[in-house]
């Protein structure tokens, strides 16, 4: 999670101690409600299910896949829906009943839940889209490789301590086997900036910089990925 630590504060710590800081500001601000139950979740999960599937595959790629994703992002896009820090039409009023244990459970559950591959529908953009998650892009419009971010089969990473020595950190979700329109969709959201709730701006950063070929091609890529 992100920090604001005023410019002058950061000048004055050493950069030793930045993430024992970061530590004790996340141990205070931990929640008071229990730990996630995926049966639980399981149960208050009917509304979830029409769209998303019964066990989080969704099968049309308007809506996510939800199956194995990060509890930690499931549970940031529902409080950020619910506080409107993320706007859509079907998510916003759906979040707005949950309580914080509602959105524990559901998180476990759908993150206790197996993701399915899905199918490039656009072969031709593979290789491209391969090079921009494995490499990035160079100047002029420089873009960083995904793979540090979401990990070699799209798994996503929550770890931020074993390579970041600074903060702010950003939670990766997975990605590996997410329907390829759906990614797209989200990046151009990001480029657009109508989607404004990435930690650190940076996804709107990286998308800025990236064409509507390099979305397309790059999220082909990420729906063969299998994890």
């Amino acid at each position: 999670m992100r920090r604001n630590v005023g410019e002058e504060t950061m000048k004055m710590v050493p950069t030793a101690n930045i993430w024992v800081l970061g530590a004790l500001a996340a141990c205070c601000a931990l929640p008071a409600w229990a730990a996630g139950n995926a049966e639980a979740g399981k149960a208050k999960a009917a509304a979830c299910m029409a769209c998303h599937g019964p066990d989080g595959n969704s099968l049309a790629d308007m809506w996510p896949k939800i199956a194995g994703q990060l509890p930690e992002y499931l549970r940031k896009q529902l409080h950020d829906f619910k506080a409107g820090r993320r706007q859509n039409e079907q998510m916003s009023p759906m979040a707005q009943p949950l309580s914080d244990q509602d959105i524990e459970d559901l998180a476990a559950f759908f993150a206790s839940q197996k993701p399915t591959a899905a199918q490039a529908t656009r072969k031709e953009l593979l290789a491209t889209g391969q090079r921009l998650y494995l490499k990035g892009k160079g100047r002029p419009d420089v873009v960083p490789a995904c793979v540090g971010c979401h990990g070699l089969n799209g798994s996503g990473k929550r770890d931020w301590s074993q390579t970041m020595t600074v903060v702010p950190t950003t939670l990766a979700p997975a990605l590996g086997g997410q329907h390829a329109a759906y990614v797209a969709g989200q990046l151009e959201a990001y480029k657009k900036r109508s989607r404004r709730n990435d930690e650190a701006q940076v996804m709107r950063d990286i998308a800025a910089r990236m064409s509507r070929e390099d979305m397309l091609a790059v999220a082909e890529y990420v729906a063969t990925l299998a994890r």
